[in-house]
């Protein structure tokens, strides 16, 4: 099984040609144009027109909601999983990571939530998950809390500039060979 590359938008291309990505989620204010990397397939990119915000009724924004969550598991549930999954956002430091989990979890639902958020801060000291989508997402996947308990766990992350990319895991090594 393969990873999750997180992504800042002004590094999407890169990251697909260093990893081999076919396949990208994309979180982004809606409206806001760019340009899918080449290699990745038009019809194996999704666009989920969100703000990086916890709570909704913020003027214009879009905060997260169910319908957003429920397209992030079935987009990760079609991923063939053969290449890493590109996940991006503006910055690559909250919606991305959150989106990320989100997407570990509905692939490889035997995972432990712990394990898994701390892979993601080994991954990235900057990563400071969307706490509404990980709400959301914690129970859109029955995760019964242990998704936020686990987020809220390894803190917020340090200060970013949106230029770190990283690779989660979806596994534990000694998990990733196993059946």
């Amino acid at each position: 099984m393969t990873g999750i590359v997180v992504s800042p938008l002004g590094r999407i291309a890169e990251m697909a040609v260093r990893h081999g990505c076919r396949e990208m989620l994309s979180l982004m204010a809606k409206g806001q144009d760019f340009h899918r990397p080449g290699i990745i397939e038009r019809d194996k990119h999704l666009t989920i027109g969100v703000n990086d915000i916890s709570f909704a009724g913020t003027g214009d924004l879009i905060a997260p909601q169910e319908a957003h969550v429920v397209q992030i598991i079935d987009f990760a549930r079609k991923w063939d999983r053969s290449r890493p999954l590109l996940v991006h956002c503006w910055m690559g430091v909250s919606r991305s990571p959150a989106a990320a989990l989100i997407a570990a979890l509905a692939v490889a639902p035997d995972q432990d939530d712990a394990a898994l958020a701390l892979r993601l801060r080994l991954a990235s000291p900057f990563a400071t998950p969307n706490a509404r989508l990980v709400e959301i997402g914690d129970e859109a996947l029955s995760r019964q809390g242990r998704l936020v308990a686990a987020v809220r766990a390894i803190g917020r992350g340090a200060d970013a500039d949106g230029n770190a990319p990283f690779l989660l895991p979806l596994l534990p090594k000694d998990e990733r060979h196993a059946g």
